[in-house]
């Protein structure tokens, strides 16, 4: 699946050790610099999906230059750090999805604020994750992960292996998959079926790959 982009703009070292502790947890691509730099990284990364930016006042590029940047480009939201004593002047920028922290806010809340803009709806709770030895399926937003490193699935991919997670123990035909995953408008033959279950086990690796199991003459089934 496709990961989020994130550009991460700071000129103090103790919000960018923080914040790159945040992001190195969440499903993110992460290009960092410091104020002097947004315009280049913006160039860089057209279709952002969220930059997080320190409001200092001595930052090169001043936050309604930043908010104008983003309002141009038209796509991704915003979570902007701000010092206490800026709060009473502080406003929300208004031409793109935005949130805030103060600076000094916990990781915690740092990582909270980034998933609402990021998956807004879908933050997640103990039911939209499925642990299997060592992977994680987020059925929120929809990524998997294997060791902690996130695996690079296409939607079919995903879809094919969330279902089979989601009913363990069950075998099913792959005319049942097809229809299950592909939908009934798929008129593709049922070795559509069985090239995916191989790209599946492949990127998973040999150990969770025994857990995608063929029923001989039947079809798949997911082993917990």
């Amino acid at each position: 699946m496709q990961r989020k982009t994130v550009i991460f703009i700071a000129d103090s070292l103790d919000n960018a050790h923080k914040f790159q502790q945040v992001l190195s947890k969440l499903d993110v691509d992460v290009a960092a610099g410091s104020s002097a730099q947004f315009k280049k990284l913006l160039a860089a990364h057209p279709t952002h999906d969220l930059v997080i930016y320190e409001a200092r006042d001595a930052a090169a590029t001043p936050l309604s230059a930043v908010e104008s940047a983003l309002a141009e480009e038209g796509t991704g939201a915003m979570l902007v750090i701000v010092n206490d004593d800026q709060l009473a002047e502080f406003r929300l920028p208004v031409s793109c999805k935005a949130d805030f922290v103060v600076h000094g806010a916990s990781a915690a809340e740092c990582a909270q604020r980034i998933r609402q803009l990021l998956w807004p709806g879908n933050e997640g709770s103990s039911g939209d994750y499925i642990v299997v030895d060592n992977m994680t399926v987020n059925l929120a937003t929809y990524q998997v992960k294997v060791g902690g490193e996130p695996v690079d699935l296409t939607y079919l991919e995903y879809a094919l292996l969330s279902f089979l997670v989601t009913h363990p123990g069950r075998t099913y035909s792959r005319d049942a998959l097809l229809r299950r995953v592909w939908g009934f408008d798929y008129y593709g033959g049922s070795r559509t079926v069985d090239v995916h279950v191989r790209r599946v086990r492949a990127k998973l690796g040999p150990e969770l790959a025994q857990r995608l199991e063929t029923v001989r003459g039947v079809g798949y089934l997911w082993n917990m």
